[in-house]
């Protein structure tokens, strides 16, 4: 007896493995849509986006100091130059602000200078020219200058008197507007008679003197600040006043007011002095 085919499935048994079938097929192709979005760099859950924060300072060196000018702090940088042999010398007021006194100079001759040698061992100078015979001598202060104060030398010669930026390591004549030489007379053109500085707000303030008198025992003293610029390199007349009337020849502002002074120092005595030929 020959065996007969196998009955055919039951159309409801069909249908649920095709659907069984579409399903998994649905679940691989959503499995794969996540892992090429994973792949492409965006994440299937997103978590809070963190506040920014600033990145890390990377390790650097500390800002360098200021290096100390020359012309001040640190005092002014030595040069190859000294204070000549046959010069007169005498200590003075700190101009280069390293706290440490400074030296004046004066040298003799056809060929006198004036100079000044920092403690530091910087020396700058000018040449003193001048017809006069008189033996020259000078002082040197720190005066109001501009909104600040800067150094100055008083170069007297006798019949003048030369006046000096001693600001940034170097010696320059100060100017008048015109652009001249600001000097002082000592009577000798008959401008003035004297120099002289007076304490103002705290600062000696540069001041032009004129002693006067018609019979040589009552003096008259006037007295002209000098407006000095920032360094002391313009110099311009200011306010005059006058300081003594009616004065006696020994008054002390009849004395100072013939003599080359700044504070307390007088030239000839607290400066150096040219030297005898």
């Amino acid at each position: 007896m020959s065996a007969s085919p196998d009955p055919a499935p039951p159309a409801r048994s069909l249908w649920t493995r095709r659907v069984v079938v579409l399903a998994a097929v649905v679940v691989l192709a959503v499995v794969v849509w996540l892992v090429v979005r994973d792949d492409g760099g965006t994440p299937a859950a997103s978590s809070p986006r963190s506040s920014p924060t600033a990145p890390s300072p990377t390790a650097t060196q500390d800002p360098a100091e200021p290096t100390p000018s020359t012309t001040g702090a640190a005092g002014c940088d030595a040069t190859g130059d000294t204070t000549p042999q046959a010069a007169d010398t005498h200590e003075v007021v700190d101009v280069d602000g390293d706290d440490e006194a400074d030296t004046a100079w004066l040298t003799g001759g056809a060929d006198r200078r004036f100079g000044i040698t920092t403690a530091s061992g910087a020396t700058f100078s000018v040449p003193v020219g001048s017809a006069s015979p008189q033996r020259a001598s000078a002082v040197v202060d720190v005066v109001a200058a501009g909104d600040d104060t800067a150094p100055v030398a008083l170069v007297d010669t006798g019949r003048e008197v030369l006046l000096l930026s001693a600001a940034d390591c170097d010696l320059a004549a100060t100017q008048n507007l015109a652009g001249d030489a600001y000097t002082f007379d000592k009577g000798f053109a008959g401008h003035g008679t004297g120099v002289g500085c007076t304490e103002v707000g705290g600062a000696l303030h540069l001041a032009g003197l004129k002693a006067t008198s018609g019979d040589g025992e009552s003096f008259t003293v006037t007295r002209t600040l000098v407006d000095l610029d920032d360094g002391a390199m313009t110099a311009s007349n200011g306010e005059e006043s006058t300081v003594a009337s009616g004065a006696d020849p020994d008054d002390p502002a009849v004395v100072t007011g013939q003599e080359t002074t700044c504070g307390d120092l007088v030239a000839g005595e607290d400066g150096p002095v040219e030297p005898e030929s």
